[in-house]
């Protein structure tokens, strides 16, 4: 079916109107009529393919929020006129280690992204939520809490998952000290799930600009990264500190925060370190540095419930699909708070 997106023709080339094909839905597709979609950096750097491999034309978009509008004779998760939503992936081999473990983030045969991907099923590439509709395998897509606001869930499918699944994976809880590194889209949402979770919370930050939004958001404490004294002044003290910074950047510091078998997670940042890392206190301390990406359905699924239970979503802006190209150079500049979403009936305008 050929239908409405967002899209760009070229690296160089802004995004603008375009039609695209999606498959005819199969046995266990869900088609969704998407509502709303957040903006990632992700979508940003495919669309100009800042990391190299960019199918062209691109639709970007992986933050998907929708209504069900069709659903294939096998499907039972879903059923038409239920909200539902989709993230970074939309297949996976299903039969690896990995995916057997519900980690298909993992999948050790390649998964497969909701754009700059290969269907399967049609062999043509896969384009994102920048668009009217899209049609996903069941396994796929995930059922949203009902007393949630739709537009702020969206980042929940990025930007929440990334930070959900270091906090779960390395148990934080009641009594965990949990640091978070950049307060941004990632680390907005990192200080409100390790709230939720119970943990003491402290904000990194180089500035004093962000400790009232900070403290607003759950954190506990703020430490400014660039004075000595507060950095002596939480040595030692972290469980887990979770790094959302999206650049290179000085981790060592950071390294003397940790507690004796701490882990600093990177989750903004792909790419070699510099300066270079320190090994002397991780020996001396075991301490650990780590690196994480989304998660997997059953642990998306498992965030949209904790959300639901504990009434957490996204800081965002609204915008529509026009403003598009606009809200990537504020993004840059890092001129929002904290995560835009497209309106998407602004398409059908």
């Amino acid at each position: 079916m050929n239908i409405k997106a967002y899209g760009t023709p070229a690296a160089n080339a802004p995004l603008k109107q375009m039609n695209i094909g999606r498959r005819e839905v199969t046995a266990k597709d869900v088609e969704i009529e998407i509502l709303y979609c957040g903006v990632c950096h992700s979508d940003l750097h495919t669309a100009r393919n800042d990391w190299g491999g960019t199918i062209y034309p691109a639709v970007p978009g992986h933050e998907i929020v929708g209504k069900v509008t069709r659903t294939g004779g096998e499907v039972v998760k879903l059923k038409a006129g239920d909200f539902a939503a989709v993230g970074c992936l939309v297949d996976s081999c299903r039969e690896c280690e990995s995916c057997k473990h519900d980690l298909e983030q993992y999948c050790l045969n390649g998964f497969t992204g909701t754009y700059n991907g290969k269907d399967k099923h049609s062999g043509t590439q896969t384009f994102g939520g920048y668009s009217e509709k899209i049609v996903v395998d069941e396994h796929f897509i995930l059922k949203v809490p009902s007393n949630l606001d739709l537009a702020a869930v969206a980042p929940l499918l990025c930007a929440g998952i990334t930070t959900w699944s270091p906090l779960r994976h390395w148990k934080v809880g009641k009594g965990s000290k949990v640091a978070v590194v950049g307060l941004g889209g990632l680390g907005h949402m990192a200080i409100k799930l390790a709230k939720g979770l119970g943990a003491e919370v402290t904000l990194f930050s180089r500035t004093q600009d962000k400790k009232k939004d900070a403290v607003e958001l759950g954190a506990n404490e703020v430490i400014i990264s660039t004075d000595h004294n507060q950095m002596n002044s939480v040595k030692g003290k972290f469980d887990l500190i979770i790094d959302t910074v999206p650049y290179v950047h000085d981790v060592n510091p950071y390294v003397s925060a940790l507690n004796i078998n701490g882990t600093l997670v990177l989750v903004g940042y792909l790419g070699g370190l510099e300066p270079i890392l320190n090994t002397v206190p991780m020996i001396l301390g075991r301490k650990a540095i780590a690196g994480s990406v989304i998660g997997g359905i059953a642990e998306t699924q498992e965030l949209l419930d904790f959300c639901g239970k504990h009434n957490i979503v996204s800081e965002i802006e609204i915008i529509s699909i026009q403003d598009i190209n606009e809200a990537y150079e504020r993004m840059l500049k890092s001129e929002v708070r904290y995560r835009f979403v497209i309106d998407m009936a602004s398409l059908k305008k």
